[in-house]
Order: structure tokens, then sequence, then C-alpha cells
């Protein structure tokens, strides 16, 4: 069977996306490979239709229990045999699965990392045909990625253990020149094919908030995008539990999950989320690496993240289903200071021998700060960040769409630069304000600001927007910061052309708060007619008689391009993104007696 009639018949589409066919080849001509692909770029048809080409059975390397499981699930709905072996299942199911498996029943067998050398996976695997290995989240593996895990360490020798090393294969969405060249030195790629597909995610909008009240603020957009389905990561426990408790208690479907809760509260709140019984999550992040639900329509960051691998990462669980979604983040200059706290502390999973473990992920801090107070365009700022330039503005993220007003602040700026400059880039941002405001407090006073000549020149303004000029002035390269726990200030030659140059320094300011920006829906009033809510009542019956997510059986976007085509027969049902023989056999007639009514 040719790869086009395999990629329709199991999974319903009639081309390729960017990358995939080239990566599929190469996996089947016995190539290791490393794949770089966004989130929603189908990285796991890359490994999927190879196992099914290939005889034998093919093993996925996948680091989360949930993502195992709904994994599994869809592969079963494809009509592809499959199975999973992790910490979930008990001794008896286990035994049951490897069985099955070492008898040939399986195409693809899912494993966690930590079981790939334990004694009974091993036996298994030495007398099986194993036909490949894919090694999924394969940031995993690099003490220089954002998601570091020890277990993946064990790839390699499993591989080694086996009797005939089959072709690997790596895949992650996010991985920097010095992660990729990480992993394949890891994983042991023998001189691998690698392709990086890009990083552009067209159907998502950026956008980055810096409200007074983050609650308030969240809270009016989940008004005016009741029923969508999102995340809301933030950076403690503590934050996920007091937000997660006060949305339930506002009356939103709200679950929470983080590390600390028990493994049945974790696996309950994943379930309620990824079964559409309730429709937001808030979360550390611990939640998501991998996520397959495919119609979450927006992801919000309560806090800021540690870094842009980790960010676009999260950001990216968004829209995977290709319809509109938005990723948006609400900042504030005390999510940094935590972020610095959280990365000041010993990693027990990956003590660091040096500081340079640290100093990588201040100087990573420091771009993600930069990413939040940034006015240029922010899909520009993504792909700049991962070598994946864009040369023009997006024209569709919260700065391109801003309206914004300039204003010259040449002596805010003097009076600012000065002040950096006579206190010799030994403070950071908060002090240098709390000296330009003349703050009367013990800690300035014992160390002697009040009498420098700074000190009070910007009293009366509001803080705020001191703190405002010069997260400017830094992110515009008028001052500079330390890559540090501390991010000292400290002037540069751009800092003499205003000082003694005469330069003028315009700033670009809001002409108002910005609003909630929907989500375009991906055909006229779809999401609002009776035969979507009917499509979708009928795909949960199945999903439910079935024990699956709903979106296992079809996605939204495959919803609504039945609304959008209207097809009256198996023909034209085919014909429906999503749609391939395998399902059309499964659910065909039923969709079709809705759509027809």
């Amino acid at each position: 069977m040719e790869l086009e009639q395999i990629l329709k018949k199991y999974y319903g589409y009639s081309d390729f996306r960017a990358g995939q066919e080239e990566i599929i080849r190469a996996i089947l001509g016995g190539r290791d490979c490393l794949a770089v692909m966004p989130t929603g770029a189908g990285k796991s048809l890359c490994y999927q239709i190879p196992a099914l080409v290939f005889g034998g059975t093919a093993l996925v390397v996948s680091p989360l229990i949930a993502l195992m499981r709904d994994q599994t699930a869809a592969l079963v709905q494809n009509g592809i045999p499959a199975a999973y072996i992790n910490s979930s299942l008990t001794y008896a199911q286990t035994e049951k699965a490897l069985a099955r498996a070492a008898r040939g029943d399986y195409k693809i067998v899912c494993v966690a990392p930590e079981r790939l050398c334990s004694p009974g996976f091993l036996d298994f695997a030495r007398d099986a045909d194993i036909s490949m290995v894919a090694v999924d989240e394969a940031h995993c593996v690099s003490h220089w990625g954002q998601d570091f895990r020890p277990s993946y360490l064990q790839i390699i020798e499993f591989i080694a253990a086996l009797p005939k090393r089959p072709p690997v294969s790596a895949f992650t969405a996010t991985a920097t020149e010095e992660v990729k060249r990480d992993i394949i030195k890891m994983l042991g790629l023998n001189a691998p094919v690698v392709k990086t597909t890009g990083f552009n995610r067209a159907n998502l909008y950026f956008e980055v908030r810096r409200p007074r009240d983050k609650y308030s603020e969240l809270t009016a957009y989940l008004r005016k995008n009741i029923g969508k389905s999102g995340i809301i990561y933030c950076s403690t426990r503590k934050t996920v539990d007091e937000t997660a408790a006060r949305l339930v208690a506002d009356g939103f479907p709200a679950a929470p999950y983080h590390a600390g809760l028990s493994t049945e509260e974790r696996s309950d709140a994943q379930d309620d989320f990824v079964f559409d019984r309730k429709n937001i999550i808030v979360a550390t992040n611990a939640f998501g690496m991998g996520i397959d639900k495919s119609n979450v329509s927006f992801v919000i960051h309560y806090n800021a993240p540690k870094n842009m691998e980790s960010y676009y990462q999260e950001a990216g669980r968004a829209g995977r289903d290709g319809a509109p979604a938005e990723c948006v983040l609400f900042y504030s200059a005390g999510d940094m200071v935590t972020n610095r706290i959280l990365i000041g502390r010993t990693d027990r999973d990956n003590p660091a021998p040096d500081a340079s473990f640290k100093a990588r992920d201040y100087a990573r801090l420091a771009k993600m700060e930069s990413y939040c107070k940034t006015t240029e365009c922010l899909r520009r700022y993504i792909l700049d960040y991962f070598g994946d330039g864009s040369p023009e503005a997006c024209g569709n993220c919260g700065n391109c769409l801003a309206e914004r007003k300039t204003v010259d602040i040449t002596i805010e700026a003097q009076k600012i630069l000065s002040c950096v400059y006579r206190i010799n880039g030994r403070y950071g941002a908060a002090t240098v304000a709390e000296v330009l405001r003349g703050a009367e407090t013990k800690r300035l006073i014992a160390a002697g600001l009040d009498k420098i000549k700074s000190y009070g020149i910007m009293r009366g303004i509001n803080p705020r927007e001191i703190r405002d000029i010069i997260e400017f002035l830094t992110a515009r390269g008028y001052l500079t910061a330390t890559d540090d726990q501390y991010r000292l200030l400290r002037i540069c030659q751009k800092s003499n052309e205003v000082l003694f140059d005469g330069e003028k320094v315009f700033m670009p300011l809001l002409r108002e708060e910005p609003e909630a920006r929907p989500a375009k829906p991906a055909a006229t009033g779809a999401a609002n007619t009776e035969l979507f809510a009917a499509l979708k009542k009928l795909r949960l019956k199945f999903a439910n008689a079935q024990r699956a997510p709903a979106f296992t059986v079809f996605s939204d976007a495959t919803l609504i391009d039945m609304m959008k085509r209207r097809p009256s027969n198996e023909t034209e049902f085919l014909e429906v993104s999503g749609v391939g023989q395998i399902k059309l056999e499964k659910y065909g007639k039923a969709f079709l007696e809705v759509i027809n009514g």
C-alpha cells in the first residue's frame, strides 16, 4: 500500500504536512532520524506510518502515562492495534500486554522509559521482532533541555541490549542547536537525518497582557470564551490551588493539576479535562507534555514561565486541530522574581555540577522577560529565538494589532540613566525605581542611596510608569542587565548617546488597555449551530461507549469540516478532513444521518 493510501485509510488525510513524508521515508530506509516539529505538526504520524509498513512491533518511548493512554486510544480508534506499558498497569495487566506483544498482536507498543530495562520488558524485547524505536519528547534526554529526565538516559542502554539494532528516531517540538547535538549524542543516533520543519503556528494568536488584577482579567477572559476548552498555567502549586478554587467558587468548570496532588487526584483532573467533563484545567508545568487533546482553544499563562522553550511548548498545546486558538500571557514583574528564586534552587534531578546550568537558565529567563516586554511582533520574536527568522511582522498578534501612540521620554530616560550611573551598576530595576521616586525605606537609607543626586527626581510619578520606562530602556539596549539572579542594571555606549550626545528616546504606549480578542471560528457561526451541537453529542455518545476521549473519535476541526461540506453519502463523507476508511466504517452511517437530518 502506498504511503498516501495509508495516510487516507487510517488517518483520513489526503496530503502530508511539511516534513512528514521525508522523515517517514528516511525511517523506512533504515536511517536514524531527529525531527524537530512544533506541537500540532503531526510528529506521531512520522513514526506510526513506518510502524504500519514494517513487519514486527514498533516501540514508542513516551514520558507520561496520560500521553501513552491517549495515543493508544487514538491508534485503536484508527484501526491500529496498540498497547501501552507503564506503572499504571497492574503486574497481571503488564504480563498480559507483554504476552500479546510477544505474539505480534500489536503494531505499536508505547512504553515508559523507566520500564525499558526492567527484566520482564528486556526479555520480551530481546525475543521480539522490534521494527523500530521512536523516542517522543526527545529533549528530555538532554541536560540542556528544559525537561531533563534521568530515566531517558536508559534508552541508549536498552537499544544496546537488543540483539539487532533497529532504526531509532527522536521527536521533539522545541530544541536549540545545543539540545539537538545532545539528543544525537545521548541517544547514540547514527548519522541521523535531521529535519526541522519550522516553528510557525499560523493558527495561534499570541498576546502579552499586564493586568493590574490578574484574576479579574482571567475571569473576564473566560466569560468571553464560555464553553471553550483551555489550560491556565501557573508557576507554583499554591497559585494553582488558589486560582482553581476561586474559579470553581465563581462557577467555572475548572480542575487543579500539579505534582503535589495524589496520583488519583491528578488522574481524575486530567480525565475530566480530556473527556470534556470540565473544560478548564489550572496547572503547573507538570501538566500537558505531549497532551493529545486537540480542541484546546486557549492557553493562558497566569505567570510567565522560566524560558521561551517552555512557553512555546506549553502555548503550543492550543489549536492542535488547526483551528484558530489564543495564547495569552499575563505578565508582572513579580513573575520574574519568582522565576529567579526557582532557578536559584538546586534541582534534585539535575544538581548541576557547575554554575553553567544556572547561568544558562538565567540567560534564558532574560530572553523570556524580553518577550514579555517587547513592543515588536511577538510571533517574529518567537521565530527569531528558535532560529527560524521571520522578516515581516505577522499582523496577527497582540503587539501587531495594538493601537499605540509614540511619546518622547528623553528627559525621563536621562534621569533613569543618570541614576544607574550614579549607583555604579550595583542594583536592579526595583531599587533604581525606589531611588528615583524618593522612597524612604530603611534599606535605601542604610545604603546611603538617599544622598545621591538622583534621589527623588521622579517623585510623584507612578511607580509602575517608572518601571515601564526602565524595562523599555533595557529592552531597547539603552541599559544592560546582568544574566543572573539579581539582574543588575548598567549603562552602556547607547546610554551615553542619550546622556551626552543629544539622542532622543521615543516610547510606544498603548492608547487603551487591550481587550480579549476572540478566536475566529473556522466556519461562519459553526460553533453556535444546532448541527455542531448534534455532532458533538453523537461523538460523545460513541466516546463514552468506548471509554475514550471524544477527540479520538473525531476532532472539532473534523466536525467543522463536516458542517462545511455537508456530505450526503459515504463517498463525500470520505472527503472530510480526518475521515479515513476505518472511521467511515465505524461511524459514517450515524454521522451522515445527523448531517442529513
